[in-house]
Order: C-alpha cells, then sequence, then structure tokens
C-alpha cells in the first residue's frame, strides 16, 4: 500500500506550536470523516525519535495516537538503534529512510503507513516515498512552533488534490504526490 503524511496544521504551516504544544489541534471540533477514514487505513507508523521522546513524556506513547483508537505497531527512526522501548509495539530502525519506509510497509501488510513529524514528512517527500498528505487546517495563526514542510531542497512537487471538506471548524484537505 502507500504511505501517508497525516497532520493537523495551523493556517500558517505548523504542527506543533511552541515548545512542541499540541492542545490547539483539539480546539476546533469534533475529528472529521476523513480523519477517521485515514486513521482506518493506516496498519503502521513510521515516527521519528522527536516524537517518540514527545510521546513518550506527553501524550501517553502509543496510546494517544488518534485518542487511543491505534493499535498498530511504530517504527521509530533513529541514530541511536541499540534502544528498547518498554512497549513491544514500538521498534526502532536506523537502517535509513528507505530501509525504514520498507520495514513499515512489511508490518502494515494491506494497509498504508502513516508518517508522523515533519522531519520524517520532508524525508519521505524528498526521498520520492511520500504517496498523500493528509492535512486537517485549523483556524489558528501559531506564530511558531514546527513547520511541517521547511527546509526542502528548493525542487518543486506537484500535488493533485484528491478531496477537500469540512469539519466544525476544520477545512480537510487531501493530496497525492505527483510521482516524476
Amino acid at each position: 500500500m502507500g504511505t501517508i503524511c497525516h497532520h493537523t496544521m495551523s493556517l500558517d504551516g505548523f504542527i506543533a506550536g511552541p515548545d512542541d504544544s499540541m492542545d490547539w489541534a483539539f480546539a476546533y471540533g469534533e475529528t472529521t470523516s476523513l480523519a477517521n477514514e485515514t486513521m482506518k487505513r493506516i496498519g503502521a507508523i513510521l515516527a521519528g525519535r522527536r516524537w517518540y521522546q514527545l510521546a513518550t513524556e506527553r501524550w501517553n506513547g502509543v496510546g494517544g495516537i488518534y485518542g487511543g483508537a491505534y493499535d498498530g505497531r511504530v517504527f521509530v527512526l533513529t541514530h541511536r538503534p541499540s534502544d528498547k522501548s518498554e512497549d513491544p509495539r514500538i521498534n526502532f530502525v536506523s537502517d535509513g529512510i528507505e530501509e525504514a519506509v520498507a520495514t513499515a510497509q512489511t508490518a502494515a501488510g494491506d494497509r498504508d503507513v502513516g508518517i508522523f513529524g515533519a522531519s520524517l514528512s520532508q524525508q519521505c517527500l524528498q526521498a520520492g516515498l511520500l504517496d498523500e498528505i493528509v492535512i486537517h487546517l485549523a483556524p489558528v495563526l501559531l506564530g511558531g512552533g514546527v513547520e511541517l514542510f521547511s527546509g526542502g531542497d528548493g525542487k518543486r512537487i506537484d500535488l493533485e488534490r484528491i478531496s477537500l471538506g469540512k469539519g466544525e471548524q476544520l477545512t480537510d484537505l487531501r493530496f497525492r504526490v505527483v510521482k516524476q
């Protein structure tokens, strides 16, 4: 199956606010139908070390993903492969982005791989490994934090809009990455 970058994002392009705050992302009504559909499509998650540290400290680790509704495995791409998690659903991988995506795809089976985090989303996009971008656009300007797509290599990447939707306050955007 494919890979999906799945994030709630502020109108000024941030997926986390200052000090990695995420409380703002849940202030705009109920989960949208696209969010629910995307969550059901994901069979494994590839996340970065930063996500792992923050999720462990602040958001109940894997138990906090999708409000506790996610029950799959998480692969954490890290430069410290000797790390071990107390949660058997978390595995550390360190063989590079291509191998990490392949490992997560194997675990996902016939479902998709969710890509969590700005850095990993950017790496997958630049490596041609990202298939879809799903954004839940929040009506807020955070003014700072973690930008979703910053620091790229200056190469143009075209997207095809698959769907456009709305929730109470969120605007849902789903794009297919056009492969060259």
